[in-house]
């Protein structure tokens, strides 16, 4: 549960995020992300800011190679991917996130988390904190997307990706999370 606080505490510290509907990160420049997406708010808002920069945290951990999720580099992740963006205007998010240097604070190693595990974690803690349930599971989904070689963030395959997840981890949940990740990669079950 102190693994699911940090990202509670992180939604904090980030700026609000509009709507973001589906994303292409090959063509959205860093200037319009920085201008339409990070500076807007409005009542129209059906994403939320920290959601959207915990699924690009994903994305870029799972192009860096590695299978950890960093509990406590949400922050430092979406401070420098905003100060990547406006020195780099033209520079689309596909570019940027990658230079993004991850701070790899907290580590959790996916291979040893088993996915019976992290389902039972996320069905009490989508009981006790649905927000951070959510935000938990965006940073899954981005790192499948980027394992499965997508570069297209849409907030409508969120529910199905989850409902594979959870789907999997009942089925094999001696799996570790990577495992299951690397399963569901194959199939894409959001698309």
């Amino acid at each position: 549960m102190k693994f699911f606080g940090a990202f509670a505490l992180a939604a904090c510290l980030i700026p609000g995020l509009c709507s973001a509907g589906e994303l292409n990160l090959a063509t959205l420049t860093c200037s319009k992300y920085e201008n339409e997406i990070v500076s807007s708010a409005g009542p129209g808002q059906k994403e939320d800011s920290i959601n959207v920069v915990m699924w690009l945290f994903g994305f870029a951990v799972a192009k860096s190679g590695a299978h950890v999720m960093y509990g406590g580099a949400l922050p430092a992740f979406g401070f420098a991917l905003d100060k990547e963006c406006k020195s780099s205007p033209s520079e689309s998010l596909l570019e940027a996130v990658p230079a993004i240097a991850l701070n790899k604070s907290n580590p959790m190693d996916l291979t040893t988390l088993d996915c019976g595990t992290f389902e039972a974690r996320h069905v009490e803690s989508a009981r006790s904190d649905p927000e951070s349930a959510t935000t938990i599971m965006m940073w899954l989904f981005g790192y499948a997307v980027a394992q499965s070689g997508g570069h297209i963030f849409d907030t409508a395959s969120v529910t199905r990706f989850a409902s594979a997840l959870q789907a999997q981890c009942a089925k094999d949940p001696a799996a570790s999370l990577f495992e299951t990740l690397t399963f569901l990669k194959t199939s894409k079950p959001w698309n």
